[in-house]
């Protein structure tokens, strides 16, 4: 497998890579989670005119990718920075559903950053199992509650998971509606989360929503864009952590001598690196397995969860450990990066659920 990227994804890189750097160092960063709905929108209004959602979005629904390489580039630049601008719940998992649906109309504001999408499926007692949903759906009516829905109070329109049949736990019966956030019976609760950014809990009470196409296997594609995009994320983020903390080894001195001179430390280092290079690896083989059959794409995208999970924390770990109390302060920017891993990490699965459900999947083949 080829795991160079193209020369078009690498001067996308290249370009989102220098914007972060010199546009968004962590104090832009602060300023925007501090924002009422826990972004900038002239910041994502000027993301989205660099082509950063267009890069997540097909060419035939109004963007020129939508391929995992596009997702892993993306991601991986806006890791550098810990983004908190909505291109997790509007560029992946909402966009995904409407591509999957065929509704490349409703795509075309959300390429040029003017329409907002968050998907709400995640409930109260569902913690990681895609199929626990128990939001009903009725003769198009929606009744029931979402939580932790990603910018949920700032989207216009809601992609959400109901259920017209089966069990609370049952795959078949859940389909995708689309729901105006404004509509009658939507009540929406925001709120910040602890990494920056927000969330929100939403109650539907017989709102009105559209059915897309696509059932249960929509939902699953859906999540699995999610999770490539978290991988992605993460490895951005880690590179970040270890050039700090190799910085810090390098002007930091102890006993006379630079932090970096003592082996022990060196051995450390050499460890996250690795770990780090491992995690790459694994994400760009989801990255390129993800428009493979359901199971090839499953089974990758939950090996990259599991293992990018398990180096994010060893890299967060590290980073305080080698850094000392300084990593503690919130002035510095790597305790945010160390916070943002850990969520990264218990984001749409952690690394148990991962392993469980790869060996399900495994046994499936």
């Amino acid at each position: 497998m080829d795991f160079q990227l193209s020369e078009e994804r690498q001067m996308l890189a290249d370009m989102l890579n220098r914007f972060v750097r010199d546009e968004y160092p962590i104090d832009v960063r602060h300023k925007a989670a501090e924002m009422e709905g826990g972004f900038d929108p002239a910041m994502w209004a000027q993301m989205a005119e660099l082509g950063a959602v267009g890069a997540l979005i097909p060419a035939e629904a109004g963007g020129f990718g939508g391929m995992g390489e596009d997702i892993a580039v993306v991601f991986e630049a806006l890791g550098r920075g810990i983004v908190v601008e909505p291109f997790l719940s509007t560029g992946v998992l909402g966009a995904t559903a409407l591509v999957g649906a065929g509704k490349d109309d409703l795509l075309e504001e959300v390429v040029a950053g003017g329409k907002m999408l968050a998907l709400a499926h995640t409930e109260a007692d569902s913690r990681y199992e895609m199929s626990r949903v128990s939001c009903k759906a009725e003769g198009g009516k929606i009744s029931g509650q979402k939580s932790v829905v990603l910018n949920g109070a700032t989207a216009g329109m809601l992609i959400v998971s109901a259920r017209s049949s089966g069990d609370i736990d049952d795959e078949a019966g859940i389909d995708l509606y689309l729901v105006d956030a404004k509509a009658d019976g939507v009540s929406i609760r925001s709120y910040g989360t602890v990494e920056g950014g927000h969330a929100a809990d939403i109650t539907f009470d017989g709102a009105a929503g559209e059915k897309l196409p696509g059932d249960y296997a929509l939902l699953e594609k859906v999540l699995g864009a999610g999770v490539l995009a978290l991988c992605a994320e993460a490895l951005g983020a880690m590179e970040v952590c270890k050039d700090l903390t190799l910085d810090y080894l390098k002007t930091r001195k102890q006993f006379g001598v630079n932090l970096g001179k003592f082996q022990a430390l060196q051995h450390r280092m050499v460890e996250v690196t690795i770990a780090i290079e491992q995690a790459r690896s694994i994400t760009m083989l989801a990255a390129g397995q993800f428009e493979a059959d359901r199971l090839t794409r499953e089974r990758s995208l939950s090996a990259a969860k599991n293992l990018t999970s398990r180096v994010a924390r060893l890299v967060s770990e590290e980073t305080i450990q080698l850094h000392g109390g300084i990593a503690m302060t919130w002035e510095y920017s790597a305790p945010h990066f160390a916070k943002r891993l850990t969520m990264i990490a218990h984001m749409l699965g952690d690394e148990d659920f991962h392993l469980y459900r790869f060996q399900s999947l495994e046994g499936a083949a």
